[in-house]
This record gives structure tokens, sequence and C-alpha cells, in this order.
């Protein structure tokens, strides 16, 4: 997981390449999207906005398509982190959803309004504890701009 404290740090390190630069376009379309409701620039990245209090969660969730960027407008909210090979693997990966669950335990970050979060693909998380939460949950392809597989 990468942590930066302000979306000015994610432009400034992220600013080369066709997939942040739609994140960028997603993140700056904040204002004209409805929560809960999936966007997508292209066929590398979907986003949406999520608001409220995160529920607990009891598994650990993981990608190998995409990975998951959140950018924190309100609130704050824990995650918890841990590589997938310290996990014990509850569900198996499944493509239809890009998505397996594992259990076990992690390391606990507070992340707040104003983070940017990269969620790596060798590691997976939950969330737990959050508060007033706002944010725009972007899914980016692993690949550069298009899928390997079309």
């Amino acid at each position: 997981m990468i942590i930066l404290n302000t979306l000015e740090d994610f432009k400034r390190i992220y600013h080369a390449g066709k997939k942040w630069q739609r994140c960028m376009e997603a993140i700056n379309n904040r204002n004209n999207i409805k929560a809960n409701v999936f966007y997508s620039i292209g066929d590398s990245l979907v986003y949406r906005l999520a608001e409220g209090n995160s529920e607990n969660s009891e598994l650990f969730e993981a990608n190998r398509r995409y990975f998951d960027v959140h950018y924190y407008l309100a609130g704050q909210e824990t995650v918890e982190i841990a590589d997938k090979s310290d996990l014990a693997q509850e569900m198996i990966y499944r493509d239809e959803t890009d998505r397996e669950h594992l259990r076990g335990r992690g390391e606990a970050y507070r992340l707040k309004a104003g983070n940017v979060v990269i969620f790596e693909n060798h590691q997976a998380h939950r969330f737990s504890h959050g508060e007033g939460m706002r944010k725009v949950i972007l899914k980016v392809t692993v690949e550069e701009t298009y899928f390997l597989n079309k």
C-alpha cells in the first residue's frame, strides 16, 4: 500500500502514463458523480463515489487484474493491510469479479481526508471504523492502457 498525504503529492509522483492521467480525470470529475454509481473512462478505469460510515469487514479482499486507488474527500477510515502470502484463502479468486477473500491479521492504518492511497495487488485489505467517510474509489487495470485479452 502506498499512502500519499495529498492529491498534489499524487499528481507530482504519478503524472506520466495514460492510466494515471485517467485517474486524475476521474478525480477531477468528483463533483459530477453520484454516490455508488459506477463510471468509466475507456476500458482501463472504473470509479465511483462512496459515502458514509464503513462497515467492519471480516475478510480481506484482494485483486489481480485491477488495483484500487482511493482519494479521501472527507472523514476518516481504518484499513488493515497484509501480504496475501501471510493470509489464508477463504474464497478463491474469481476472474468475473477480480476478487479473492482471505482471512488473517494485518497492520492497521488510519486514513483521512486528503490522502490518496494505492492498494497494490500483492497485498489484501479490509476496512473498518470509518466515520463520515467520503471518497472516490478508482479501479485501475494493471496493464498500461488496454486489456491483454482483447
